[in-house]
């Protein structure tokens, strides 16, 4: 059984100012890319559906893709440019992001890119990042997550972009329109604080399972992350002290190791998540939580393969 992962591929250019000398480093990302390497490099067999440039950087997108095992029969090769995003830090040291993207490869995608039909072994659909928003690829996604739901698990990261979608009514209401369709959606403290400012994460999370949601993971940085379910006690996995190079992927990885694990239990499926036991849910989050830990102690968005976890996810280590 395999996952598709829906969304943007672009290039992290890592900008560095020291005394007026600028350094830069382009490194290949996007939340979806990220997810795509994360998931094949933890053993699941995934495939890629998203615009690729055919400039220099989506070619090299596409063999790195390649490389690490993930399918990129569904891509779509378009002459747009590649997205760069460059990355500085802001005054509390998290990453800071500008993106050059307007009529870029990943955002051209339309609804008659879509497959017509998803192989019968895709068991998952991650959807995430700014492509649930901006136009022509929103509808795109949006399309297929209503042709899908119900026939195969979906899992959202809205991972906001402020910089991207700076409109965060229109933000909401679009978000909104997935909300149906999603059966698990993985957010970050600091996303809803922004998009849902002075509003509860007991609130949203009620919001969202009113809307269809059977399990939603809010992560809090180097504090931990926290599992919601309907009807239930949430669920807390501590933070635990990482030397921290930066946190660029944490939360990509996090949301990969969530999936590759309820896929090691043979969970991936909205059955399998409804189902998930305390136990299940503990040892699913400290999976996760080591996967965004040792993405956390390298530059730039690198998540670990299978054979880097311990056996036992007890690994000192923080969430994106």
């Amino acid at each position: 059984m395999s996952v598709l992962v829906c969304g943007e591929a672009i290039v992290d250019l890592f900008v560095s100012v020291d005394n007026g000398n600028m350094q830069a480093q382009p490194v290949l990302g996007g939340s979806p890319y990220n997810v795509a390497v994360g998931l094949a490099r933890l053993g699941v067999p995934t495939s890629f559906f998203g615009g690729l440039s055919s400039d220099v950087f989506g070619a090299a997108i596409r063999s790195r893709l390649i490389a690490e095992g993930v399918d990129v029969a569904q891509a779509v090769e378009t002459e747009r440019l590649t997205t760069i995003s460059v990355v500085g830090t802001n005054t509390d040291e998290h990453p800071a992001y500008a993106f050059h993207g307007e009529g870029k490869a990943d955002r051209s995608v339309s609804v008659a890119d879509l497959p017509r039909e998803l192989d019968k072994d895709i068991r998952a659909i991650v959807m995430g990042s700014f492509t649930l928003v901006v136009e022509p690829v929103a509808s795109a996604h949006l399309a297929l997550a209503r042709r899908e739901r119900g026939k195969r698990l979906i899992s959202i990261d809205p991972n906001l972009r402020p910089t991207v979608t700076p409109d965060l009514a229109r933000w909401r209401r679009q978000f909104a329109e997935f909300l149906p369709c999603a059966d698990i959606i993985k957010a970050s403290d600091e996303d809803l604080g922004i998009a849902f400012p002075g509003v509860s994460h007991r609130e949203v999370t009620a919001n969202w399972f009113a809307a269809g949601a059977a399990l939603c993971i809010i992560t809090h940085g180097a504090k931990g992350a926290v599992a919601w379910r309907p009807g239930r006690d949430p669920i807390i996995e501590a933070g635990r002290p990482v030397e921290t190079v930066d946190t660029v992927g944490a939360g990509d990885s996090f949301h990969a190791a969530l999936l590759a694990r309820l896929d090691q239990y043979g969970l991936l499926t909205r059955e399998g998540v409804t189902a998930l036991s305390d136990a299940h849910v503990s040892e699913v989050l400290a999976f996760a939580a080591t996967a965004a830990a040792l993405t956390c102690s390298c530059r730039g968005a690198d998540p670990p393969r299978l054979a880097e976890m311990p056996p036992k996810c007890d690994r000192p280590g923080a969430v994106g």
